[in-house]
């Protein structure tokens, strides 16, 4: 853990967030600033800072969490599908890596690298985006 990472205080607990699903390894939480609404952060506990940095031993259940999230987007928020996207440095706005995954559907006005933004109305409803995609992922 890293004493200055939000990702790492969000991990720990120590900081509010919209957790959809967790585990001893991962945890998936709402990303604050959302493309779509449902739109999920991927996050290792452990704090590494890019895709090259992943420990041997969990890219298998990172890959793993992500397939499920990206299944979760269809089958519990109702998308027709899902975009799955990682940076490394170059736009990433948290030097701790995390996984995009975010409900898709035809139409939606995502082109490019052009990416729209959205809001929650409130915690209520965020929390509720939140607890579609967890209901989706047991």
């Amino acid at each position: 853990m890293s004493a200055d990472c939000l990702f790492c205080a969000i991990a720990a607990g120590e900081t509010d967030a919209a957790i959809v699903w967790s585990d001893d390894e991962f945890v998936a939480f709402l990303d604050i600033r959302p493309l779509f609404k449902g739109h999920t952060l991927l996050v290792p506990r452990e704090h590494v800072v890019t895709l090259p940095d992943l420990p041997a031993a969990l890219r298998d259940p990172f890959l793993a969490a992500a397939q499920r999230l990206a299944s979760a987007m269809v089958s519990g928020l109702g998308a027709q599908g899902s975009f799955v996207a990682m940076n490394n440095i170059v736009s990433q706005s948290v030097p701790h890596l995390h996984c995009h995954v975010v409900p898709r559907t035809k139409g939606d006005g995502l082109r490019g690298f052009f990416w729209p933004r959205t809001k929650y109305a409130d915690t209520a409803d965020r929390d509720s985006w939140a607890g579609r995609i967890s209901a989706a992922l047991d």
